[in-house]
């Protein structure tokens, strides 16, 4: 038999029915106990009514690039910009010959192809002559081919010592391990016409897309006493429809990927699959402490317009302490700030931060508040999102067999993904993804931190002698925490050149 106790909401109230037919019997039980007469009353239909505001995410994604699909596993491609550099995994010694190998990280390999040319940066080229330093001035590096034993680039400079002006070719300067060398336009002999083809070739990861339902029984007695109840029926299927689509908000957050089978009853064995949240799919985490300034806003949205895949808009999701935060900051030292309220192109009111870099809308998401996330938020570029469709979302209408009711219902099977790397969790719980590649924290200070780990990245809003005499504001550095001589842990620091790994 069911079980008519209405149990608590979020608000603590006890108005719920969860789970329940909508029968004549419920509406009572939901109202207090009509007591088998039934009467009118006002209600307020405000507490009904759909708000698109409660789910922006969703919102967001309904508005976002439509892909369908004939399956509900999709390989999707996140990256959608190419590189623009490479990273040297070792020293390359200084030579007399006039090429050498190019040590460069496995991932990078087989990114520089033969012709192409490359900028080192920080290492300075020759004048014409090839003996006199040009300061300032970047070596050029030239691709010859490719070394069968290691797959590293064969190299020669274009712009390196000579040991006489005469010489047809450069010797090569020493480059230091680390060092990033930009993917300049290949260069092609007089009569050449045919060369490598570009290698883009991106890694797909695995997206799952999740059936979600929503199912309502109402029975014919309901139906045909509806104008005497305190509530339509219009009324009880909007609060339904809004309390699903907060759910899947929730899951579009914070759900996990699965895949599994479950045993259904005269169908056998079927999968279910649950998608993975938004939450999980950042490729780039700023972890937050202390108060937020108007310098860390800045150094944000720098992070944000600055990368590699630049968007065309910001828009952070906001939890409500996040939003608290940016909202009590001391404007008066800046002037030249504009804060505005504005109608964006979803049709919300948002509060306009612009910067120099771009504009950040910031827009409050209650959903982050029911997940344990208000001091955090997510910075998304709106036209880098994509939603993949395996079965559009649809409405159903059946009576119910052996009963005198009809069940309503609705079934999408879908999935949300990033595109691109300008994407920012930020995560003011201090939960996120401690030491990965990917996470940074924000540093504000002339000394070196205290306490750090293997791996943690400090974007640096202040120069920071501590940690490196070349340490300058704006970069970001790395931590590698050793044993010393006296056995206390020992940081030795090294920038982070280029982007923040993907």
């Amino acid at each position: 038999m069911a079980n008519l106790n209405p149990v608590a909401g979020t608000s603590g109230q006890f108005t719920q029915l969860p789970g329940e037919a909508t029968t004549v019997s419920t509406a009572a039980e939901a109202t207090g106990g009509v007591g088998g007469t039934l009467i009118e009353a006002d209600i307020d239909e405000e507490l009904f009514r759909f708000n698109s505001d409660d789910t922006p995410l969703m919102n967001l994604m309904l508005k976002a690039k439509r892909v369908k699909v004939n399956s509900p596993e999709v390989d999707h491609y996140m990256i959608d910009e190419p590189r623009s550099h490479v990273q040297l995994e070792q020293n390359m010694d200084a030579t007399n010959a006039s090429q050498t190998i190019l040590p460069l990280r496995a991932c990078d390999q087989g990114v520089p192809r033969p012709f192409s040319t490359l900028l080192v940066k920080g290492v300075d080229g020759y004048d014409e002559s090839g003996r006199n330093v040009t300061p300032g001035k970047d070596l050029m590096l030239f691709v010859v081919g490719y070394d069968p034993t290691t797959n590293n680039p064969i190299v020669r400079a274009v712009n390196g010592p000579k040991a006489s002006t005469a010489d047809e070719y450069c010797s090569i300067p020493e480059v230091p391990s680390g060092t990033v060398c930009v993917l300049l336009a290949n260069s092609l002999y007089e009569t050449q016409k045919e060369v490598d083809p570009e290698m883009i070739v991106p890694q797909p990861s695995k997206v799952y897309l999740q059936k979600r339902g929503m199912n309502q029984v109402v029975s014919d007695y309901f139906e045909s006493q509806r104008k005497r109840l305190p509530f339509a029926k219009a009324v009880i299927a909007e609060q339904a429809i809004s309390n699903f689509k907060v759910r899947g908000n929730r899951t579009l957050w914070a759900g996990r990927a699965g895949k599994f089978k479950v045993n259904v009853p005269r169908m056998g064995m079927q999968y279910v699959y649950c998608t993975e949240g938004l939450r999980w799919q950042f490729k780039r985490e700023l972890q937050h402490q202390g108060a937020w300034t108007i310098e860390r806003v800045i150094a944000l949205a720098k992070m944000f317009f600055t990368g590699e895949d630049v968007p065309k808009t910001a828009l952070l999701l906001a939890g409500k302490n996040l939003l608290e935060q940016i909202q009590c900051i001391d404007y008066s030292k800046h002037p030249e700030i504009q804060i505005t309220t504005k109608v964006n192109s979803m049709g919300w009111t948002v509060t306009n931060f612009h910067t120099v870099f771009g504009d950040i809308e910031i827009k409050r998401e209650p959903t982050l508040d029911r997940l344990g996330w208000s001091n955090s938020g997510a910075l998304i570029g709106e036209n880098r999102l994509v939603h993949y469709i395996y079965s559009a979302e649809h409405s159903f209408s059946d009576r119910v067999d052996g009963e005198e009711a009809t069940r309503n219902g609705i079934l999408i099977w879908d999935a949300l993904a990033l595109k691109g790397g300008c994407h920012i969790w930020i995560d003011g719980e201090g939960t996120g993804r401690k030491g990965c590649e990917n996470s940074f924290r924000i540093w504000e200070s002339a000394e070196e931190p205290a306490k750090v780990s293997t791996g943690d990245i400090f974007y640096l809003a202040c120069d920071c002698p501590g940690i490196s005499e070349r340490a300058r504001t704006g970069q970001l550095w790395r931590a590698e925490v050793s044993t010393g001589s006296d056995l206390k842990p020992v940081a030795t620091w090294t920038e982070v050149k280029g982007e923040i790994d993907l």
